[in-house]
Parts: structure tokens; C-alpha cells; sequence
């Protein structure tokens, strides 16, 4: 049975080459690079730098919606000002958003 089955493909032509049956997945891959994969790291990369930047007195949004002034920067949190003098501890991962983003305070007491 087997027999019969090559000798039905042989006599209907010859195998694809390696090259032919590889290149389809090839270009899925590629596709799902460029529109997938690239896109994201350049975004995670953006938010990244984002976060490196933010000083005290940015006004930052969380990714949970909340709006506030960060009055402290440590290492990997920031402490943000809601208003009414209420303040939170956030993660800094969890700032979606740095809105308006201040010049640096000066915080060594020389003046410029």
C-alpha cells in the first residue's frame, strides 16, 4: 500500500525543495516580528525611559486612574500626593502616564 502511494507522487512530480517548504514559516515569522514582537519592545522600551525620567513634582497618572504629584523618588516606588495632603506609595511600573513633567527640583541648596 505504501508502494502504491510513492509511486502516486512520483509519477504526479517531483518533492518541494527544503527551501520551499521552510520558506512559509520563514514569513510567518517575519510577519509576527514586524508587526507583533518589534511594536511591543519599542513600547515597553518608550515606558521604560519614561519611568527613569520622572523627578519630583511630575504629575503622574497610575494605571489604576489615579492623578497625582510625586513628592518622593526611591528605588522602584515613588510616593505621590492625591491631594488634601493624602499620600500613596505606588510601584513605579504601575505610571501609565507622566503628564506633566516638571523641571528638576533643585535639591542640593546651590542656586544656578
Amino acid at each position: 500500500m505504501l508502494n502504491i502511494i510513492m509511486q502516486a507522487q512520483g509519477a504526479a512530480g517531483q518533492q518541494p525543495s527544503l527551501f520551499g517548504a521552510i520558506f512559509p514559516f520563514i514569513l510567518i515569522g517575519l510577519v509576527f516580528y514586524f508587526l507583533l514582537i518589534r511594536p511591543q519592545n519599542k513600547r515597553m522600551k518608550q515606558h521604560r525611559d519614561m519611568l527613569a525620567a520622572v523627578t519630583r513634582g511630575d504629575t503622574v497618572v497610575t494605571s489604576g486612574g489615579l492623578i497625582g504629584k510625586v513628592t518622593k523618588v526611591s528605588e522602584g516606588e515613588l510616593t505621590v500626593d492625591l491631594g488634601n495632603n493624602l499620600k500613596v506609595k505606588v510601584v513605579s511600573t504601575m505610571i501609565a502616564d507622566v503628564r506633566n513633567k516638571t523641571v528638576a527640583a533643585n535639591d542640593s541648596g546651590k542656586k544656578k
